[in-house]
């Protein structure tokens, strides 16, 4: 479990149904930053109606969780999740290193748990080589199924397990 001591004035809750624009504000920062050489912008310019379309179907959607850290009313990192999928996890890159990822992480695999789940998987995109040692060094093992992202130029997004 991530040290919450490292987070004293934060707070994890689970987002409201009008937190989708802070939510894609969140990842496309994130995005931007990690996934550059994927997603160039100059050839492909970041998809922000339909990022901001697809996290308010999420939020709506009765299946998933929706968890939001946030420090002095800023949302700072978000972790999406149903029954067996870690669907979505993202910090701000100003707050990356921090383990805030970890608390995000480790409070969802808590909920999956909870749901009676014994395995938990996720989805990541093959050349997010930062996010891939992320989760390797929290216990994540490489899995066998492969994909493509959503947007382009989809690229190939490889899947993980891990129990909880």
């Amino acid at each position: 479990m991530a040290d919450t001591a490292a987070w004293p004035q934060s707070t994890i809750r689970r987002a409201t149904s009008d937190e989708a624009g802070p939510l894609a504000e969140v990842e496309r920062a994130a995005t931007l930053v990690a996934l550059a050489h994927v997603f160039p912008p100059d050839r492909f310019p970041y998809p922000d109606a339909d990022v901001l379309a697809r996290w308010r179907i999420v939020l709506e959607d009765p299946a998933v969780t929706v968890l939001v850290a946030e420090r002095d009313g800023g949302l700072l990192g978000y972790a999406a999740y149903d029954d067996t999928w870690l669907r979505h996890l993202g910090v701000h890159p100003d707050h990356w290193g921090t383990g805030l990822a970890d608390l995000l992480t480790d409070t969802a695999l808590a909920g999956i748990a909870a749901g009676g789940t014994t395995i938990a998987r996720l989805w990541v995109i093959a050349d997010n080589h930062r996010a891939r040692r992320f989760y390797e060094r929290g216990g994540w093992l490489r899995g066998a199924e492969t994909d493509t992202a959503e947007f382009p130029p989809h690229p190939a997004e490889v899947d993980y397990y891990r129990p909880v």
